[in-house]
């Protein structure tokens, strides 16, 4: 016969080994909700990185209003209109930069979206709607020149690279702008065959 006091070490035993498994199954519920949690808001797919390829921009110079050919190695998206805007992204920041032969100011997002359209009918080609941020516009050099070689260097600059670009209109904030700073006229079209550009060797 089983003594009593061996009975009751018995009884409690069982009863901590139901509350112990209880709680371990509670604790791997709680886990997997964790799990299932970090699931959710981490990201399906590793961010793409664009490959860097060699790119032409057409950049200007203050001193004999030139525009020179220099080639970058850049990170460039495949599509289109992402491409255009990383690229005058890229020549904005060499004009922000010291030193800048065409100094104008840096702001973020200076260029916030291109549009790719067909050309108007009976051309051939693509039209570019350039859509420049007012932060940008407003800080620009204000000058005939200066705003000249501006507009004619992301003309030229889009050419370069996108030949099927052949014109090339500007927003400001998402909407028409009569000048850029003043004195480069914005209300119309820009041919993208008409920036001259000075075929000196280009440089990294």
């Amino acid at each position: 016969m089983i003594p009593r006091y061996q009975k009751i070490i018995f009884l409690v035993l069982l009863v901590v080994s139901i509350a112990m498994a209880a709680v371990l199954v509670r604790l791997r519920e709680r886990a997997h909700e964790r799990l299932l949690r970090g699931e959710d808001i981490a990201p399906t797919t590793a961010p793409v990185v664009a490959p860097a390829e060699q790119a032409t921009l057409l950049v200007a110079n203050d001193l004999d209003g030139s525009l020179t050919p220099e080639a970058r190695s850049l990170p460039l998206p495949k599509d289109e209109e992402a491409r255009a805007r990383a690229l005058l992204d890229r020549l904005l920041e060499v004009y922000a930069a010291a030193g800048a032969t065409h100094p104008v100011p840096g702001v973020p997002r200076a260029v916030e979206q291109v549009f790719l359209l067909p050309a108007p009918q009976g051309k051939s080609g693509q039209l570019a709607v350039v859509n420049l941020a007012g932060a940008f516009a407003d800080g620009h050099p204000a000058g005939i020149q200066a705003e000249m070689l501006t507009v004619q260097s992301i003309c030229g600059t889009l050419r370069a690279n996108l030949p099927r670009i052949t014109e090339v209109r500007f927003l400001v904030d998402g909407e028409p702008r009569a000048t850029l700073a003043g004195h480069a006229d914005l209300t119309r079209t820009y041919l993208t065959a008409d920036a001259p550009t000075n075929a000196g060797a280009g440089r990294e």
